[in-house]
């Protein structure tokens, strides 16, 4: 008899083994005739329990983890390849709380196919959109867009539907879409995930958006430091091609799209989407001023679809499902799910993918577990290096674009990093600048100047220097920062330093104040 079991194939999963693990399991099969099939698929997220192994059976998959190479003899011995309980079982892999609590939508494929393998993905209702939006004229592809209610899962939240209808409605023979996948954000892995465990889905999101809009080609900027998301997006893009879904007439329609993957320049700032088109067309990753926006003249002077990746993989589901089932999930003006990364001082890290109106709270202790050293919870920083620290009394926000807005924060691209108690604030507040003074493209003042004085006036501040004075000077400085930097970098990198200001004065040296 053949037994199935799955290993990851996810570079969390390689960095903790599943290759020796997947090469050990397959010795140990041969040596004792156990006929298996194994199938790399992606990791489910819960990186805590990585190299995690299923094996299917008659009831579902199940769970085995953290595996070691250590611990296969001993699965053999009981019999794991049958889905016998054991030192190392989990139980139902659909059964444990981390997956059976989320809403997966984006995610819904991951973890469970194999990547690169097109007839898994359209077994799992893979090109339903697409061939959904081939029956639709571009104008009806963007009112659904629009309708669900999507926004830029970049960090911006920009409204997906009204980019695309700018670039419909800019008269052009030549538009692009582009993909930022220059994934950048402390924290932050869920493009990795999806371009290494689902690319077709992005590929796919990518296809529908060139049709909304009239463009050809699309670009997949990819982040320079993910070497095995490339070699799975270029395989991906090729059986694609083979079967149809890219190329000239896509499925015997009238429309035609091509893709391909650049690999980023390594800069922080090429996240930040005119210096990510300034690199793109081979030039120093500067940003650019606005107007004109990128959607009007973007890449090459051409009106441009700049989406980053969980944004253009979301595409699918909702020309599948229709805008009213992903416009349901969610709260206010934000609609549908996040894919959640759990990262920092906890005890189970990984991804989850949640919609919006769950708390800080619920996410660091009911599938965070709480603090991996077992201390209080100080603070998370949501949003990347450029977001807010958040304390303690704001952990019952519920993730919500508006009501971070309203504590001068930001879910930007859903990392969200805990420190314990033993965090000195202070120093993660100047590594706030000193982020900044290293990244910055150095094209406006505010930034290029601000960071570097930023960083000399809070070791002032340590220092016990004329502290009330340079306090307030710090809060100017944050303040030129915010309204006179060309982008996001500089103007958001006082948030963090404020917020910790704010919250943990003593950290600074500060007596306690109202706040």
């Amino acid at each position: 008899m053949t037994y199935k079991i799955y290993i990851p194939i996810d570079s969390t999963s390689l960095s903790l083994g599943a290759n020796e693990v997947y090469e050990e399991i397959k010795r140990e099969a041969l040596k004792r005739e156990v006929d298996l099939t194994i199938i790399r698929n992606g990791s489910r997220g819960l990186f805590w329990l990585e190299p995690l192994v299923e094996v299917e059976t008659s009831n579902g998959r199940v769970a085995f983890g953290p595996v070691a190479v250590d611990d296969i003899k001993n699965l053999f011995d009981q019999e794991f390849y049958i889905g016998k309980d054991g030192d190392l079982c989990l139980g139902l892999t659909d059964e444990l709380y981390w997956l059976k609590n989320q809403e997966r939508l984006t995610f819904a494929r991951v973890g469970i196919t194999d990547p690169v393998n097109i007839n898994d993905y359209e077994k799992y209702d893979g090109f339903k959109g697409l061939k959904n939006a081939l029956k639709l004229d571009s104008q009806s592809i963007v009112k659904t867009m629009t309708d669900s209610g999507l926004r830029g899962r970049g960090g911006a939240a920009f409204p997906t539907g009204i980019k695309w209808q700018t670039v419909l409605d800019t008269p052009s023979d030549t538009k692009y879409i582009v993909c930022n996948a220059d994934e950048g954000d402390s924290g932050t892995f869920s493009d990795r995930m999806i371009m290494e465990n689902d690319p077709f889905v992005l590929i796919e999101g990518m296809i529908i958006a060139g049709i909304a809009v009239g463009a050809e080609y699309g670009y997949i900027y990819l982040r320079s430091e993910y070497p095995d998301a490339q070699k799975v997006l270029n395989k991906a893009i090729e059986t694609a091609k083979n079967k149809g879904f890219l190329g000239s007439n896509i499925l015997g329609s009238k429309y035609n799209f091509n893709l391909e993957v650049t690999k980023a320049a390594g800069a922080y700032i090429c996240g930040e989407e005119t210096s990510l088109l300034e690199s793109l067309e081979g030039k120093r990753g500067m940003v650019r001023y606005k107007p004109p926006l990128p959607a009007i003249e973007g890449l090459y002077g051409q009106p441009t679809v700049v989406n980053n990746v969980i944004t253009l993989a979301t595409v699918p589901i909702i020309l599948d499902k229709g805008s009213e089932f992903y416009a349901n999930y969610g709260m206010g003006r934000s609609k549908g799910t996040l894919p959640i990364q759990l990262a920092g001082n906890l005890k189970q890290t990984g991804l989850i993918e949640k919609a919006f109106g769950i708390s800080l709270r619920e996410l660091l202790y009911d599938f965070g577990g709480g603090s991996f050293s077992g201390k209080p919870i100080k603070a998370v920083q949501v949003g990347g290096p450029l977001g807010a620290f958040l304390p303690e009394q704001q952990f019952d926000t519920p993730l919500d674009y508006e009501k971070f807005s309203e504590l001068n924060a930001v879910v930007g691209h859903g990392g969200i990093v805990a420190f314990d108690d033993t965090t000195d604030m202070s120093k993660m507040a100047r590594y706030s600048f000193e982020f900044c003074a290293i990244e910055s493209c150095g094209k406006c003042t505010p930034c290029r100047i601000g960071s570097t004085r930023g960083m000399e006036v809070i070791d002032k501040i340590k220092a016990g220097i004329d502290q009330n004075k340079n306090e307030k000077l710090l809060r100017d400085l944050g303040d030129t920062m915010v309204n006179g930097s060309l982008c996001a970098m500089g103007g958001m990198t006082p948030s963090p330093v404020i917020s910790a200001l704010n919250f943990f004065p003593r950290d600074f040296g500060l007596e306690k104040r109202e706040t």
